[in-house]
């Protein structure tokens, strides 16, 4: 009889405290709009604080579908473990000379068998040996909490220690290639709405050019000159 009065009584103990910590939780609601106030799809937002969590092995996928990478930005954190499957019927041969991973998946199909582990922050592009108008962004970060926009340019992070944060928002068309700083930011429980403005260059990035289009060597040199 005791044992079940302990078990109670430590269940009990784990349901408060699990309610606290969701008490205590902040969500980010945000939007990202360029200059002139339009829905900046593939934008990404990263937030820190003083005291960052550890990072903790994590797995993502950069897919490729219709002979385009999928998703066209992918964000992750340092120490991500990155599989690139092919979901095409025809294969892909799949590089970046970027200096924050250079890389190279010769000509596959399915899946590779090894993933590619991302362990240094910055702007890895990617593009195809065989399709030259294939490109794709692996952004890496440092920051424990990131999103990427969808095209209404919303995006949304849960589960947040309410505190400050240092916010720095990333798009393929930055001046430079680089993250920008978006100031600071006070979340306190519950849910908190915000419109953050970037400024870019050039015209939006199609999801998928209508015709062939050879992008890779452009956005190489930016990434590139980026980080020298």
């Amino acid at each position: 009889m005791n044992k079940h009065l302990h078990l109670s009584f430590a269940l009990s103990l784990l349901s408060v405290w699990l309610f606290s910590v969701s008490l205590h939780a902040a969500s980010l609601h945000a939007e990202v709009v360029d200059s002139q106030g339009q829905p900046l799809a593939n934008a990404v937002l990263s937030l820190r604080t003083s005291s960052n969590p550890k990072p903790v092995p994590a797995t993502a996928i950069m897919d490729q579908r219709s002979r385009q990478f999928a998703p066209s930005v992918l964000a992750v954190r340092s120490g991500t473990s990155v599989s690139f499957p092919n979901s095409d019927n025809i294969r892909h041969h799949v590089y970046s000379f970027s200096l924050a991973k250079r890389f190279e998946l010769r000509l596959y199909e399915g899946t590779p068998s090894e993933p590619v582990i991302f362990d240094k922050p910055g702007v890895v592009v990617l593009g195809c040996n065989i399709h030259d108008w294939m490109l794709g962004y692996i952004y890496v970060t440092d920051d424990p909490w990131f999103a990427v926009s969808d095209e209404q340019g919303r995006l949304s992070l849960d589960s947040l220690p309410a505190g400050s944060y240092t916010v720095s928002l990333w798009h393929p068309q930055t001046p430079d290639m680089l993250p920008q700083a978006a100031g600071s930011l006070v979340l306190s429980e519950g849910d908190s709405q915000q419109r953050f403005t970037l400024a870019v260059q050039g015209p939006a990035i199609q999801a998928a050019p209508s015709e062939p289009v050879s992008a890779f060597g452009d956005a190489f040199k930016k990434a590139r000159d980026a980080a020298q």
